[in-house]
């Protein structure tokens, strides 16, 4: 069989298209390039989604842990605490036991006219159980990174945006947020690779691959186990994950250069990559 064959007939395996049956004999190298590969659509799933909406839930916890209200300040601050306390390892299999636990406390929710049974079932899937998961880490400490950029905003701007007679929407949305989106990237660049890496723990979780559309370890372990090799099919994973690494590096540096447009050169925040051995 040639690579663009192998190619056709699994690169897209993980997701449910090609061949069902994986290579037992004889496997090649082309084929464990192409099967990693496809697992590793599911890896940029759960980063790029995770990602996205974990923004827009971070920013919210940074401005309620810098609200002065306690109803705002308290649970924004317990959140980050939790997610950021305990290990991802750990989370992962405390929502898998509860998602699991869910179905079976019946759930109902009451509409006044009519009642809505909470379908849970689908949360023990890893596409949605895990994501939610890798949603809510990645939230508590970019909400972390956005409360200290919120902290160091210059007290100098905001007098200035007080002297010009903006309103509080207008300061929030001219001075605040993008000077807190200025001093927190080259942090948050960080907190986007890690999440990207720690998409491989997924395999290892409680949540199962629905329907055998795992994701790069998913098929690296799978490799190993056939040829008794680990030391071809995981390198294969850490040179993709090198390779996401300099592509998301390369896009973060775009919108870091977009934000920091307006500064002099020797006063632009440079993206710096710091890697996290403990999370």
């Amino acid at each position: 069989m040639s690579c663009l064959q192998t190619l056709s007939d699994y690169g897209l395996r993980s997701l449910g298209y090609g061949e069902r049956i994986l290579p037992k004999s004889d496997i090649t190298l082309c084929e464990q390039f192409v099967l990693i590969g496809s697992g590793m659509i599911w890896n940029i799933y759960f980063g790029v989604v995770a990602l996205f909406f974990g923004f827009f839930f971070a920013t919210a916890l940074a401005l309620g842990k810098n609200a002065k209200s306690p109803i705002l300040n308290l649970p924004s601050r317990g959140f980050i605490f939790i997610f950021r306390g305990s290990p991802l390892f750990i989370q992962f299999f405390f929502a898998y036991d509860l998602f699991v636990l869910l179905p079976r406390l019946g759930i109902d929710i009451e509409l006044g006219f009519m009642t809505v049974t909470v379908e849970t079932r689908l949360l023990t899937k890893a596409w949605l159980g895990a994501l939610v998961v890798l949603f809510l880490n990645t939230s508590a400490y970019a909400g972390e990174i956005f409360y200290g950029a919120l902290r160091a905003v210059p007290s100098q701007d905001l007098e200035a945006a007080d002297a010009y007679g903006f309103n509080g929407k207008q300061k929030f949305k001219r001075i605040i947020w993008p000077t807190m989106l200025r001093l927190a990237w080259p942090s948050y660049t960080n907190e986007a690779i890690f999440m990207f890496h720690a998409t491989t723990l997924v395999f290892f979780s409680g949540f199962p691959a629905w329907q055998q559309k795992g994701d790069a370890i998913y098929y690296a372990s799978y490799f190993a186990d056939k040829t008794f090799n680990p030391f071809v099919p995981y390198p294969i994973v850490g040179l993709y994950f090198i390779l996401l690494t300099l592509v998301i590096i390369g896009l973060f540096g775009v919108i870091n250069k977009h934000l920091n447009r307006h500064l002099p050169s020797n006063m632009k925040q440079q993206t710096r990559i710091k890697l996290n051995f403990i999370r």
